[in-house]
């Protein structure tokens, strides 16, 4: 699963922390779904397009092999 995350942490200019922080995971979570290690739960996934006011789809996307 390809995923904008990092593209989205650098505009809103926050750590990879922060945003652990603000979703309740750790920054080890974060740094595996930016280095494609970890799919994130449906639920996750929400958190994450809520926290940056976007839809699911316009940050993660299922590639071919998924």
């Amino acid at each position: 699963m390809k995923n904008t995350l990092k593209v989205k942490r650098a505009q809103k200019n926050i750590t990879q922390e922060d945003l652990a922080r603000q979703i309740g995971v750790s920054r080890q979570t974060i740094n595996a779904m930016e280095a494609g290690k970890y799919i994130p739960s449906t639920v996750l996934a929400l958190k994450i397009a809520r926290y940056f006011g976007k839809r699911v789809e316009d940050i993660f996307e299922l590639e071919d092999s998924d």
